[in-house]
C-alpha cells in the first residue's frame, strides 16, 4: 500500500481543519470585490531612455539603471540633455519592473499637454532587475545606496537651468517605499534631495515574511529612525493602502508609524480616496487608472508657481495631499480661498420655506438662488443636509452674512462639502433632527456565528442616516451587513449610496446600490481602535426619500477565519514546525521507553497538543508584566517574546494561539501523509528502474562516502549559496530514505514469496545483533521504525529548505551577477545541517535505542516547540535554530 494506516476519526477531523483552514484562505484570496479599477493606456508608443551612470557606479552596481520615462515627441525631445522639468523617481518593489512608471508618466504628460507645458514632470525610473527584496533582505541596503547615487545623478541633468530642481519626489510601491525611507537612515544623504514621498502598497510596520534577519534588522533601522526622529524629517509621506483586494500586503502593514502622524505623515486605503473609491491588488495599484489620475493631479496642484518646481511649503503639501487623498470637498484645490463670497448679478431668488425639497436641473442658463430661512426651522430641527451633482468646480451652497430678502454676501460653505459618487442631476435639502438620523444598532457577538442578527427599520422618509456600529472596533471582529430596500410607487431608477466610515483611521468604504434591492456589505477592519479612542464606527446612509431600508448585521464567520488567516497566516510554518518538534519529542522518547518508534501520524495525534505550548507562552508573557522578570530576561540578553511584538502592532485575537495551533497540527498531518506516500511512490519508481536491493547487512554510521561528501557540500556551501548546500543535503537524505524503503519493501516481498526462509533469516538476524554490537545487523522491525523516525525528519527538514527557498531562489536570479551569495542567512546554518543529515542518512533505530543521550535527547524537542512559538511565530527564519538542535543531539546519540 502507498497510503500509510491511518486513523479514521483522525481523518475526519484533520480533513474538517483543512476545510476551516480553507476557508479562511478562501476569504483572503477571493473574498474580497471584483476589480474596478480602469486600465491606464499609452497614447504613444512608451520608450525608456537609459541614463549613463558613472563607469565606477556602474561596476559597483552591474544589476541596477536608471531609465527616463517618455512617449512621442516627448521622447524624442528628451534624449538631448539636459532636461527643464519636475524630476519624479519611481521605485519598483519586490520583483517589480521599471516599466511599471508607465501609467503615472503616461498621465502626467497628457495632463502636461492640456496645459501647453506650463509645467511639466520628469519620470525616472530604477531598474532593480526584478529582485525578490520581500522575501531575502541582503540587497536592501545595497538597493539604498543606489537610489542615492541615482538622486544625484539626476539632479545633475538639470544644472545650467533657469528653475533648475534641488530635489525630487518619489513614488515607492511595495518595498521600494521602504527604501525610499530608508535614505534617510543613511550617513551622508541630505533630507533636502527629498521633497515628496508617496508609497503604495508598501509594508511600512513590518515585513509580510521575515525569513531572514537582514530583512526585520533593515525594518528595525528604518522604523526607528522615523519614531526618533519625526519632528525633523521636513519631507512629506503619503501612504497609500491596496485595501482587502492587495492580499499580498495587508493594509494594516502599510499605515506609517503612528508618531509621525503628528508631523507630515499621511496614510489611506484606496478605496476611501475620493474619485477613485476602488480596492486595488498589489499589482494594480500601479496601473489603477483613477487613482493615478489622484495622484497626478494632487501633483500638479503641488507646483509652485515662483520656483516651478514641487512647492517646499510642508503645510501646502499636506493640505494638497489632504484635499485629493482624504476629503474632497468637490471643488479644484486653492491654497487660499476666498471664504467670503458677493452674491450678486442679474439672478433670481427663490425661497424654500418647506423641511424637504428636491429640485431637478434642466441645463438652465439663469443663475438660480434657493433660500432656506433658518429662523422658520431652528426650533423644530437641529441640522440640515442637501446634495447636489455635478458641481465639483463651483462654490453651491453659502450662509448668508445679511438677513434681507436678497442675500448680498454669504460665506462659502462648499468647502465643508464631501465628495461621493455622483448618481442623477438633482439638488435635495431636508432639516432633521440628529437624533431621528442618529441610530445605534449593535454587532452581534463573535461566537455567534451568524445563527442571530441585529437589525434596524428605517421607516422615516429621510435622505441621511448615521448607523453607529457598537461595540465594534477589533480586527478579529468581522460581519456581514445586509441593506434590503423598499420602494413605492417609483418608476425611474434610484441610486443609494452606503459609507462604511472607520473615525480612527482612513480606510472607508463606498458601496454604490440600485434600489429596490438586497446589497451585502462586508464589515471588518485593517486597523484596530485604540485603546484611547472612543469614536464609532459608522454606516452613512445617503438614500432616497421614497424608500424604506431594512438594515441587518450578523458575524460571518468565514471572514473571521479570513482575518485570522490575514493578520496571522505568515505564523503558520512556525505552529506546523512547533506540532513535528512535538511528534518528534514523542518517538524518541518511545524508542527510549520500548524500544520501538511509533508512526508519525500516531505520534503527532497524541503529542501534539496545545496545552503543553500555549501555556507556557502565555506564563512568560504574563511575566514579562513584572519589572524583576523583565530585568531577569534582558540580563540572559533572551531576544522580545513575539507575542508582545504582536500585542504592540494591535494584533491580538482571542484564541488565535489554539486555532493557529490546530491548522498547523492540520497542516503537519497532511504533510506527514504526503511525505510519507512520496517516500513509497519513489520506492517503487526505483524498484521498477533498478533490481531490488536487500536490508544492510552491516549498518554504518559512517561510510565510506560520507566525509567527501560532507566536506563537499560545504565547500558548495562557502562558495556559493547555503539555501543550495542545505537542497542538496535534503536530496541526498531524501534519496537514503527512499533507498531503504525500497529495501524493505523488498524484504516483504520475498518473505510473502517464501515465509520459512524469511523466519529463519529474521532469527539468524536477531541472534547477530544479539552477539555483537559494533556490527548491528537491520532486521525489518527495526527498519520500519527507522522509516517512521526518518519520515519525521524529513517532514522536519522539509519547512527547514522552504524556509530557506526564497534565498535560493534570489542567489539563482542573480547567478549571472555574482556567483556567491553576500549576505548569506543560511550559511552558518548549513555548516552544521550538513553533516548532522550527512549521518542521520545513515542513522537507524537499533544504533542509537542503547544511547545513553537518547532519554536527553527526547526532552529537548519539547522546550524547543515552546520556544518556536514564543520567538519564531514572528521571525519565522528563527525557526530552523530550534530545529537543528534536536536533529544534532539525535546525530550525537551514534557515538555517546
Amino acid at each position: 500500500m502507498l497510503l500509510p494506516s491511518v486513523s479514521v476519526w483522525n481523518l475526519a477531523f484533520y480533513a474538517f481543519m483543512m476545510c476551516l483552514a480553507s476557508l479562511g484562505l478562501w476569504d483572503v484570496f477571493f473574498g474580497f470585490e471584483e476589480n474596478k479599477c480602469s486600465m491606464s493606456y499609452m497614447f504613444e508608443y512608451p520608450e525608456y531612455q537609459k541614463i549613463e551612470l558613472p563607469k565606477k557606479l556602474a561596476k559597483r552596481y552591474p544589476a541596477y539603471e536608471l531609465y527616463l520615462y517618455g512617449e512621442g515627441s516627448y521622447a524624442e525631445e528628451h534624449k538631448i540633455l539636459p532636461l527643464t522639468g519636475i524630476p519624479v523617481l519611481f521605485l519598483p518593489g519586490n520583483a517589480g519592473s521599471y516599466k511599471q512608471v508607465r501609467s503615472l508618466g503616461s498621465i502626467a504628460l497628457r495632463k502636461a499637454e492640456d496645459i501647453d507645458f506650463k509645467y511639466h514632470f520628469d519620470f525616472f525610473s530604477v531598474n532593480f532587475n526584478e529582485e525578490l527584496v520581500a522575501l531575502y533582505g541582503g540587497s536592501l541596503q545595497k538597493q539604498t545606496k543606489f537610489v542615492h547615487e541615482c538622486i544625484k545623478t539626476i539632479l545633475k541633468l538639470y544644472k545650467g537651468q533657469e528653475f533648475a530642481p534641488k530635489s525630487v519626489a518619489i513614488i515607492g510601491h511595495s518595498m521600494g517605499g521602504l527604501v525610499a525611507r530608508a535614505l534617510l537612515t543613511l550617513k551622508n544623504f541630505k533630507q533636502d534631495l527629498i521633497n515628496l514621498l508617496i508609497t503604495q502598497a508598501t509594508p511600512h510596520v513590518a515585513p509580510v515574511m521575515p525569513l531572514d534577519r537582514f530583512i526585520t534588522d533593515f525594518y528595525m533601522t528604518v522604523n526607528n529612525y522615523w519614531i526618533l526622529n519625526a519632528r525633523h524629517i521636513n519631507f512629506t509621506t503619503l501612504s497609500v493602502a491596496g485595501g482587502f483586494r492587495d492580499y499580498q500586503v495587508r493594509s494594516g502593514l502599510t499605515f506609517l508609524p503612528k508618531l509621525s502622524h503628528h508631523t507630515s505623515a499621511l496614510s489611506v486605503v484606496s478605496s476611501a480616496v475620493p474619485k477613485t473609491w476602488v480596492s486595488t491588488d498589489h499589482l494594480s495599484i500601479v496601473w489603477c487608472k483613477q487613482l493615478q489620475l489622484t495622484t497626478i493631479r494632487a501633483f500638479f496642484d503641488l507646483i509652485d508657481a515662483d520656483t516651478k518646481q514641487i512647492t517646499q511649503n510642508p503645510k501646502k503639501k499636506l493640505s494638497v495631499l489632504n484635499h485629493h487623498f482624504i476629503r474632497h470637498p468637490a471643488k479644484h484645490f486653492e491654497e487660499n480661498p476666498a471664504i467670503i463670497s458677493d452674491l450678486t448679478g442679474t439672478s433670481m431668488w427663490v425661497p424654500v420655506k418647506v423641511s424637504k425639497w428636491t429640485y431637478v436641473a434642466y441645463n438652465e442658463s439663469d443663475k438660480i438662488y434657493f433660500t432656506f430661512p433658518l429662523a422658520n426651522h431652528r426650533k423644530i430641527y437641529t441640522h440640515v443636509y442637501c446634495q447636489s451633482t455635478m458641481l465639483d468646480t463651483n462654490s453651491w451652497i453659502f450662509g448668508c452674512i445679511n438677513s434681507t430678502s436678497m442675500c448680498r454676501q454669504g460665506v462659502d460653505l462648499s468647502w465643508k462639502a464631501e465628495l461621493l459618487p455622483t448618481i442623477k442631476f438633482v439638488i435635495d435639502c431636508e432639516f432633521f433632527k440628529k437624533e431621528t438620523r442618529s441610530i445605534q444598532l449593535p454587532v452581534t457577538h463573535l461566537f455567534s456565528f451568524g445563527l442571530s442578527s441585529s437589525k434596524v427599520i428605517l421607516n422615516t422618509s429621510g435622505l441621511f442616516y448615521n448607523i453607529e456600529l457598537l461595540n465594534f472596533g477589533q480586527i478579529y471582529q468581522a460581519f456581514k451587513i445586509n441593506v434590503v430596500s423598499k420602494c413605492s410607487g417609483v418608476k425611474e431608477e434610484i441610486t443609494s449610496i452606503y459609507k462604511l466610515h472607520i473615525p480612527w483611521s482612513y480606510e472607508d468604504s463606498l458601496t454604490i446600490a440600485q434600489v429596490p434591492s438586497s446589497t451585502e456589505i462586508s464589515l471588518k477592519l485593517h486597523i484596530a481602535q485604540p485603546e484611547n479612542d472612543s469614536h464609532v464606527a459608522l454606516l452613512k446612509m445617503y438614500t432616497s426619500s421614497d424608500c424604506q431600508y431594512e438594515v441587518t448585521v450578523k458575524t460571518s464567520f468565514s471572514q473571521i477565519l479570513g482575518q485570522v488567516v490575514r493578520f496571522h497566516g505568515g505564523a503558520l510554518p512556525a505552529y506546523v514546525t512547533s506540532s513535528i518538534l512535538l511528534a518528534y519529542g514523542g518517538q524518541l522518547y518511545s524508542l527510549f521507553s520500548t524500544g520501538h518508534c511509533l508512526e508519525y501520524t500516531t505520534m503527532l495525534d497524541k503529542e501534539a497538543k496545545p496545552y503543553k505550548v500555549d501555556p507556557f507562552v502565555i506564563m512568560i508573557k504574563f511575566l514579562l508584566g513584572y519589572k524583576w522578570f523583565k530585568e531577569l530576561w534582558d540580563v540572559l540578553m533572551l531576544p522580545e517574546l513575539d507575542a508582545i511584538v504582536l500585542t504592540s502592532q494591535s494584533m491580538c485575537f482571542p484564541l488565535v494561539s489554539l486555532i493557529l495551533f490546530l491548522f498547523g497540527t492540520c497542516t503537519a498531518y497532511w504533510g506527514g501523509l504526503l511525505s510519507s506516500t512520496s517516500v513509497r511512490l519513489l520506492s517503487s519508481l526505483w524498484l521498477a528502474l533498478k533490481r531490488p536491493s536487500e536490508l544492510p547487512k552491516d549498518i554504518k554510521m559512517i561510510s565510506a562516502d560520507l566525509p567527501f561528501l560532507t566536506v563537499v557540500l560545504i565547500i558548495v556551501s562557502w562558495t556559493t549559496c547555503g539555501a543550495f548546500a542545505i537542497l542538496l543535503t535534503y536530496l541526498y537524505y531524501v534519496f537514503k530514505i527512499v533507498h531503504l524503503q525500497a529495501s524493505l519493501t523488498t524484504y516483504k516481498n520475498s518473505q510473502t514469496m517464501n515465509p520459512k526462509h524469511s523466519r529463519r533469516s529474521e532469527k539468524k538476524s536477531n541472534h547477530h545483533k544479539d552477539s555483537t554490537i559494533h556490527h548491528l545487523r537491520l532486521s525489518a522491525n527495526d527498519a520500519e521504525d527507522s522509516l517512521h523516525m526518518h519520515n519525521t525528519v524529513i517532514n522536519l527538514l522539509t519547512w527547514i529548505v522552504l524556509l530557506s527557498m526564497p534565498s535560493l531562489i534570489y542567489w539563482l536570479k542573480n547567478l549571472r551577477y555574482y556567483f556567491k551569495l553576500n549576505p548569506d542567512p543560511c550559511k552558518p546554518l548549513a555548516f552544521i545541517l550538513i553533516p548532522t543529515m550527512a549521518i542521520l542518512g545513515n542513522t537507524h533505530t537499533v544504533s542509537i535505542k542503547s544511547s545513553k543521550l537518547l532519554k536527553t535527547t527526547s526532552q529537548f524537542p519539547l522546550p524547543l516547540a515552546v520556544g518556536v512559538i514564543a520567538f519564531g511565530s514572528a521571525h519565522l527564519y528563527r525557526v530552523p535554530c530550534f530545529v537543528f538542535i534536536p536533529l544534532l543531539l539525535h546525530a550525537l546519540c551514534n557515538f555517546m
